[in-house]
């Protein structure tokens, strides 16, 4: 009997103190559910990506291809345009230095005005000579006028 009650004490001593059967068992249940969920969760989200996916392909897809072939045939024409005008420009400046009259002209222009600088240096060179001459000239009548009121206001 008195194995009987320690058997006893020990069953109730296990039941109240370990815990680890009735855990494991929602352990369980919890991975399970969760497990379940999350299963019908990323089912439900590949779902939504394969729609999203064909809406895209039906619908999205032949539209931008439309314009994007209308905006590159366009840009296709655009570049087109300007490099045709680019080669023409690169014609007029190959004439025009093949042209030899307008080179000799521009050469003398050139040497024109080479002459017209050194004339106009040597202008300035004169005139500031003048200058220097006049302040000269003028500087001495000044202090000569000095001098004579230096002279008269002594008195």
């Amino acid at each position: 009997m008195m194995e009987k009650i320690v058997k006893d004490v020990g069953d109730i001593q296990s039941r109240l103190i370990d815990h680890r059967p009735v855990l494991q068992g929602e352990i369980r249940y919890f991975i399970r559910e969760f497990e379940e969920k999350r299963a019908f969760r990323e089912c439900r989200l590949l779902e939504n990506l394969n729609k999203m996916t064909s809406d895209t392909n039906e619908h999205d897809l032949p539209r931008c291809s439309e314009s994007m072939h209308e905006k590159l045939c366009d840009a296709l024409t655009r570049l087109e345009a300007g490099n045709h005008m680019a080669q023409r420009i690169q014609q007029r400046e190959l004439e025009a230095e093949q042209n030899t009259h307008l080179q000799v002209c521009v050469e003398r222009r050139k040497q024109d005005w080479k002459e017209f600088l050194k004339e106009q240096s040597r202008l300035k060179e004169e005139v500031d000579e003048e200058h220097v001459k006049a302040v000269g000239r003028l500087s001495a009548l000044y202090n000569d006028m000095k001098k004579d009121l230096d002279k008269y206001s002594s008195f």
